[in-house]
């Protein structure tokens, strides 16, 4: 009697446990690749999911166009020579007589240091008035300057000199080696150069983007591209900035790969394959390598393309799935391109759930018999 007494106590025991698991359920990292597809717009859910297939892939291939627009490409070269709003001139002025319009008694010559152009572009010279210097080169204006006076004192003789560059200068700031101020001058008067001349960029050059602002006008680059495009290189004008910074886009890993965190992107692109060996690859002993998701929020024009239709508006939901045990599916994950703010999911396979269940259910079993031993049964 008390034997089978025993015996019921383990089994109503073991009863209790099994249903606690059922109806407590195990750890896991995420949903399992059923309930993603009972999410799907298909199963009144509030999602798409599809399938990576070559259309796919080419119709969600759009990567941020960077470059500069026809503004800035066809500003031509800054003659090193040409003077500019905030500059500082030099003027010595000569006279064939003993008793000049600017020299004293005695002397033959003047001299006018540090003649500032105003904002405007001007500078003002005694009996010649108010002249323009801005966008002239030193000869230009000496000759300007000359015809002046040349009706109020006989052959005047003038040298002009540009003192200093500070009007012709660029700002530069960001991720550069050498932040500040610098001069427009013969050999920096391009992008390239300029930022030589800072010391180049302080962050690794796959991911540093160069953005050029203008009168109200902004322009961004990729540095690699600066480099491989000539066109790109865009001649400077004073008051530019330019802007070093890092690129800022980053996409989530989750689920059974090496690890679940907010990845930034290493390149200007990045394929689905790509972005899973960045994180450590599939954790094989947990992986489904037919469960790998990358959920993102799709434009109208985009998700129209890809589900051949044209009547979604506004931002959709979309889920693609990429199957790594398919013939192609490692060129498919490889040929899709993962976007700024996707999540890359990957699930773990059925039978990990089924194996925990299994090492609960033991370490239950162990509960029990504990259990029973410590009340003497």
């Amino acid at each position: 009697m008390r034997e089978l007494a025993s015996r019921g106590a383990h089994i109503l025991a073991l009863s209790v446990l099994v249903a606690g698991v059922a109806a407590c359920g195990l750890p896991r990292p995420g949903p399992n690749k059923s309930e993603i597809y009972a999410g799907a717009v298909q199963k009144q859910g509030d999602a798409f999911v599809v399938a990576v297939n070559d259309h796919v892939a080419r119709a969600t291939a759009v990567q941020p166009a960077l470059g500069f627009s026809a503004v800035f490409q066809n500003a031509g070269i800054v003659g090193s020579d040409t003077i500019a709003p905030g500059d500082t001139l030099g003027l010595t002025v000569w006279e064939n007589v003993d008793d000049g319009l600017l020299t004293n008694r005695g002397a033959n010559a003047t001299q006018l240091t540090e003649l500032q152009v105003d904002g405007a572009g001007n500078i003002f010279v005694p009996y010649a008035g108010r002249i323009r210097a801005a966008g002239n080169s030193p000869e230009e204006l000496r000759r300007i300057i000359t015809e002046k006076l040349d009706a109020q004192t006989p052959d005047p003789q003038v040298s002009v000199t540009r003192l200093a560059g500070d009007g012709s200068t660029v700002s530069i700031m960001g991720e550069i080696s050498g932040q500040g101020v610098y001069p427009i001058e013969r050999p920096t008067r391009t992008l390239s150069a300029m930022l030589a001349k800072a010391g180049g960029v302080a962050i690794k050059p796959e991911v540093a983007q160069i953005t050029v602002k203008r009168n109200g006008h902004s322009g961004k680059i990729w540095l690699r591209d600066l480099y491989e495009n000539p066109r790109m290189d865009i001649a400077l004008r004073p008051g530019d900035v330019i802007l070093v910074n890092e690129d800022t886009r980053a996409f989530t890993s989750l689920g059974a790969m090496g690890s679940q965190a907010r990845v930034p992107f290493e390149a200007p692109t990045l394929s689905a394959l790509e972005a899973i060996a960045s994180v450590g690859g599939l954790r094989s002993s947990v992986a489904d390598p037919t469960g790998v998701f990358v959920f993102r929020n799709e434009p109208a024009e985009i998700a129209n393309t890809v589900l051949a239709r044209s009547d979604l508006v506004g931002e959709q939901r979309m889920v693609y799935v990429l199957d790594l045990t398919e013939p192609n599916g490692v060129f498919m994950a490889r040929d899709f391109a993962i976007r700024d703010g996707d999540t890359v999911y990957v699930t773990e396979a059925p039978y990990v759930q089924w194996q925990k269940t299994l090492s609960a259910l033991t370490g239950s079993l162990g509960t029990v018999d504990t259990i029973n031993s410590l009340s003497g049964g």
